[in-house]
């Protein structure tokens, strides 16, 4: 019901993790984004942009492909087939940076599939993604990098409270910090994925027209 066309798309809901991921290894900036999308029908006949294959042009020109799609087989062993492949130049050679989200080194085999949906008898699980263990202290302890996610979250603005209380300028000080440590995702640091995903409606309502992305004292963006 979220993801519908007047809403968002697969690219909006995916891709702008991989703009990040781009972002945050080279330090560059998006400079422009068209998005294509192909309207179907969800089960429950609502309509969204179920497949969408988007270009980001970085500022150094180089630029990111990015294909899309909400589906898969019901008998993929995997919860998705993300992954990203970046081909990279150095001054006397290239390097390369592949990395699979789908597969984490974890395989399953049953004897059949199980009752819920979704369920296969061959699986590649994410153990890292959150799980519970029991460590024999009597309760269950959360584990995985989308407990730790939040949990550093939580510690930092512990951290924030308990060293500055009410005092303003230092409270900004600290979360000053923060943003320049880009490891949690901020307004000061990430509002160029806003304007990202900004400029992938723009386009994707255009028929994948190219949006332009401009910074500075207003920033917006603008169909070239």
């Amino acid at each position: 019901n979220w993801c519908t066309t007047a809403n968002s798309d697969m690219f909006t809901y995916i891709g702008c993790h991989y703009v990040d991921l781009v972002a945050f290894i080279t330090g560059l900036l998006p400079a422009s984004v068209s998005v294509y999308g192909v309207v179907e029908k969800y089960p429950n006949g609502n309509e969204g942009y179920l497949w969408t294959d988007g270009r980001v042009v970085w500022e150094n020109g180089a630029f990111l492909s990015c294909l899309n799609g909400m589906s898969y087989p019901n008998a993929a062993p995997g919860g998705n087939s993300q992954g990203m492949v970046m081909f990279c130049d150095g001054p006397a050679d290239g390097c390369l940076i592949r990395h699979s989200d789908q597969f984490r080194g974890v395989q399953h085999s049953y004897v059949e599939a199980g009752s819920d949906p979704g369920d296969t008898v061959y699986a590649e699980p994410n153990p890292d993604y959150f799980r519970l263990l029991d460590l024999g202290d009597g309760g269950l302890t959360p584990v995985g990098y989308g407990h730790r996610s939040v949990e550093f979250i939580i510690e930092n603005i512990l951290k924030i409270v308990s060293a500055a209380g009410d005092d303003l300028p230092r409270r900004r000080e600290l979360l000053a910090a923060v943003d320049a440590a880009g490891i949690i995702a901020t307004p000061a640091n990430s509002s160029y994925n806003e304007l990202v995903v900004e400029a992938c409606r723009l386009s994707i309502v255009n028929d994948g027209r190219t949006a332009v992305i401009e910074y500075g004292d207003d920033p917006h963006v603008e169909l070239k």
